[in-house]
């Protein structure tokens, strides 16, 4: 589904990605994590095209570059942080949007856009919100209509930006367990976040990124081993296996640039 070949991305005359490539199946969860600053956000935009690169991306064989702007909205869905919005829309309004790059231009949108838009508010948990104005809601629950407004693009790449940063917990699994969903129906996703606990329990495989490169990939209790977490994050943890079998990261403080614990004699 997806290829990813030599990619560099140069911002402001800053090097931000360099030489990273990897694949990503469809069907197939890819969770990227990695410490502030080590260039995510600018791999899923890059990923979006969003941002000049050198080097290929191939989505379904095809060249990301040699896609019109149509296609690739009919093929991407971007899910970003929660963010303020300059227009007012009602949440049914805003998610109808989604379905824009299916309908010509000036194209009407049908009886069947409407019912889509329905039940993503209803898989959301926010059926009840279809005439209120996007200006009124909070942080998680604009995070959730962003998320009905991909599930009707349907798109076969779902990019999505630290998804569950403005989300109560209750919102967090459920908004997970949503995409999960997605992914299981055959789309592939790549989702970018700092809690590795929550990446590990849902992706497939880990693209560990780290000033700009990808220092690991594969599954997730390859990638984060005590030492990698060390060195990448910064602090000491223990990994252990819960009675479910998810990933359990214990963390014991920082550690020094030699590895040591922070404040440990020399």
């Amino acid at each position: 589904m997806l290829v990813v070949d030599s990619l560099e991305v140069s911002l402001g005359g800053h090097t931000v990605l360099q030489q990273v490539g990897f694949t990503a199946a469809a069907g197939e969860w890819v969770g990227i994590v990695g410490p502030n600053g080590a260039g995510k956000t600018t791999l899923l935009r890059a990923l979006g095209g969003h941002v000049p690169v050198e080097g290929t991306i191939r989505l379904r064989g095809t060249l990301l570059d040699g896609m019109t702007a149509s296609e690739r909205a009919r093929t991407i869905a971007f899910v970003r942080q929660a963010r303020s919005l300059a227009f007012d829309f009602t949440v049914e309004e805003f998610v109808l949007l989604g379905r824009a790059p299916h309908r010509g231009w000036l194209q009407a949108y049908r009886a069947e856009d409407r019912e889509r838009v329905r039940a993503a508010l209803r898989r959301v948990d926010l059926h009840t919100f279809a005439d209120r104005s996007v200006l009124s809601l909070s942080g998680g629950e604009m995070q959730r209509v962003f998320l009905a407004q991909a599930l009707v693009q349907d798109a076969d790449l779902l990019l999505l930006d630290e998804p569950t940063a403005h989300l109560d917990v209750q919102y967090q699994f459920s908004f997970l367990e949503q995409v999960q969903a997605q992914a299981a129906a055959g789309r592939t996703v790549l989702a970018v976040g700092h809690d590795l606990e929550q990446a590990a329990r849902y992706a497939d495989r880990l693209l560990l990124l780290d000033e700009g490169t990808l220092r690991a990939a594969g599954p997730p209790e390859a990638v984060l081993t005590p030492a990698r977490i060390a060195d990448v994050f910064g602090v000491r943890a223990e990994l252990s296996r819960r009675a479910d079998g998810t990933l359990r990261i214990d963390y014991h403080g920082a550690v020094s640039s030699r590895g040591e614990p922070a404040g440990a004699p020399s």
